[in-house]
């Protein structure tokens, strides 16, 4: 496929998943793109599907090592352990790896990016492999990342409400069947009264989902690791630590599954180390250029997935001085999760990269 001439060749791996399919999406929507040629590249079940990307069929080449024969950047989204198998092969093959899987996040020779906050750290990749934040911790760092460089970051207390289609396609489509069989019926209000409602329609418990989704928040997502925390809360806080700089940030956090298809949500409760104002905050938000500032209770203009979804920006607002922790601001932050939580994300080191070959 030819897009840009002589440029850089590119190939997304995992193309026919739902962050594959949302990163061609984005290459679609944007007015031009540095590439010579794009690559789709899936499992012996995918390959040789026709996918369109920008207007021209496409067909889905096997994942094998000849697929990144000239490959200049490959962009990996798959599980994790097909992720640790296959990154390293395309980096020896000559590409440079971003990788989208939680493989490589917490490698120290592996840089964990996000444009906006540490672009710079890009370029630093021993292993020839660049790693994309968990979509929790991203939906909240280009935040962060601002308001750390202007105050000063010290602290980090989380609560997140993360999307159905953090599972995956498996997360969305058991949200979907399980709001079709509680709706029109009167339920959600005795114990058990939910969960009897899916008995009865056929859904059992092999649920991605641990409790009940719909018509109800399940405090858990991820794995149980040490002492009660899931594998999703130890990523908010060993990847805020890497992405920003700060290795002995502290940061608590508690993850919470939502009834919503797509766009995580957080409630963040910031320290800083410099004196630190609504009105400063919401300058310095206003200004970047990733970041809408919905932020206007009086109005009640406040960021929620409903509205974000789809959309490319971080959205923050509710932005206000905690009463009574110095130096610490509350707010709420939303980011869909497949796009600026993933793909988007992914694309944009993808360019990054490019910028530099």
């Amino acid at each position: 496929m030819t897009a840009a001439g002589n440029g850089p060749v590119v190939a997304i791996v995992g193309a026919t998943g739902a962050v594959g399919t949302t990163m061609i999406d984005i290459i679609d929507a944007r007015e031009s793109v540095p590439w010579s040629e794009i690559r789709l590249v899936a499992s012996a079940r995918s390959a040789g599907k026709v996918l369109k990307v920008r207007g021209e069929d496409v067909t889905v080449r096997l994942l094998e090592p000849e697929v990144f024969d000239g490959v200049d950047i490959a962009l990996f989204d798959v599980p994790d352990e097909i992720s640790a198998e296959w990154a390293p092969i395309a980096a020896a093959r000559g590409a440079v790896a971003v990788d989208n899987s939680g493989a490589f996040r917490m490698d120290p020779d592996v840089p964990l990016v996000v444009p906006e906050v540490n672009a710079d750290k890009a370029a630093d990749r021993p292993k020839g492999i660049i790693a994309n934040p968990n979509c929790t911790t991203l939906s909240m760092m280009a935040a962060m990342g601002a308001l750390h460089r202007e105050f000063g970051l010290e602290a980090l207390v989380v609560a997140s409400y993360q999307a159905a289609s953090g599972a995956g396609q498996p997360g969305i489509d058991r949200l979907q069947a399980e709001l079709s069989a509680v709706a029109g019926k009167n339920v959600g209000q005795h114990g058990g009264d939910v969960a009897a409602a899916l008995a009865e329609a056929g859904l059992g418990t092999d649920s991605p989902f641990p409790a009940p989704l719909a018509l109800n928040v399940v405090p858990w997502a991820g794995s149980l690791k040490d002492d009660g925390w899931s594998s999703e809360e130890l990523k908010v806080r060993n990847e805020s630590r890497k992405i920003l700089g700060i290795p002995d940030l502290k940061v608590s956090a508690t993850c919470v599954r939502v009834p919503v298809v797509t766009t995580h949500a957080l409630a963040v409760h910031a320290t800083f180390g410099r004196e630190v104002t609504v009105e400063g905050a919401r300058k310095v938000l206003s200004e970047q250029p990733t970041i809408v500032l919905a932020d206007d209770p009086a109005a009640g203009r406040w960021p929620t997935p409903a509205d974000v979804v789809g959309d490319d920006p971080t959205w923050v607002g509710r932005i206000r001085q905690a009463l009574d922790f110095p130096n610490t601001l509350e707010l709420f932050v939303c980011g869909d999760n497949l796009r600026k939580g993933a793909a988007l994300n992914t694309y944009e080191i993808a360019e990054t990269v490019a910028a530099s070959l």
